[in-house]
């Protein structure tokens, strides 16, 4: 009985364990080589060459850079931010979200870097011009916050784009599941 209960154990893990393996995620930055019909080769930045089989409900995303004009309320940002002397949070770059990620990573929180940054997601409720700088407002699911923008910050947005926008040669980096089927691109963003 010790025996049969001991291997129903075994089984029971190598299932898990091959369950958990089937979804496991891959994140991987380097160049497009080739996109061969379904299938994108990438010369990872570690000199692998890994290939990807695109996911059918793939987001392909470009940045392109804007100016702090182009930001309109309803607009879903995120913003790495300085808290400076004067206790306000400063951007240090801002990024406009296309509608597919509205919502992610939503809220204020420290990040994980040597400035004491803190990271925003949220809607943009309003923007206010103070001088040289700009205060942009925006709405968290915890209250309200406000982000000074000051000249020189980097503001761009993010779009979808079609399938086309991959070439041979761009950098990009690409969130993936390897299952059954390889490796499958869920999201790949053209840097």
């Amino acid at each position: 009985m010790q025996k049969k209960s001991m291997l129903t154990g075994v089984l029971a893990a190598i299932i898990c364990t091959s369950a958990f393996a089937q979804d496991a995620p891959v994140n991987i930055v380097g160049l497009v080589d080739k996109i061969d019909g379904a299938n994108l080769v990438v010369k990872a930045d570690d000199a692998s060459v890994q290939t990807f089989k695109f996911a059918p409900k793939l987001l392909i995303l470009q940045s392109r850079t804007v100016t702090l004009a182009d930001i309109k309320p309803n607009d879903f940002v995120a913003s790495a931010a300085i808290r400076k002397e004067d206790g306000k949070l400063h951007s240090t770059e801002v990024r406009i979200f296309p509608e597919a990620l509205r919502g992610q990573g939503e809220g204020q929180r420290p990040m994980n870097d040597p400035r004491n940054q803190t990271m925003t997601n949220a809607t943009v409720t309003g923007a206010v011009s103070m001088g040289a700088s700009n205060m942009l407002k925006v709405k968290l699911p915890q209250g309200e916050s406000e982000l000074i923008v000051d000249p020189g910050v980097p503001v761009t947005r993010i779009e979808a784009v079609e399938k086309e926008a991959l070439k041979s040669g761009a950098k990009i980096r690409i969130q993936a599941v390897r299952n059954a089927d390889g490796l499958v691109a869920n999201r790949i963003n053209i840097q």
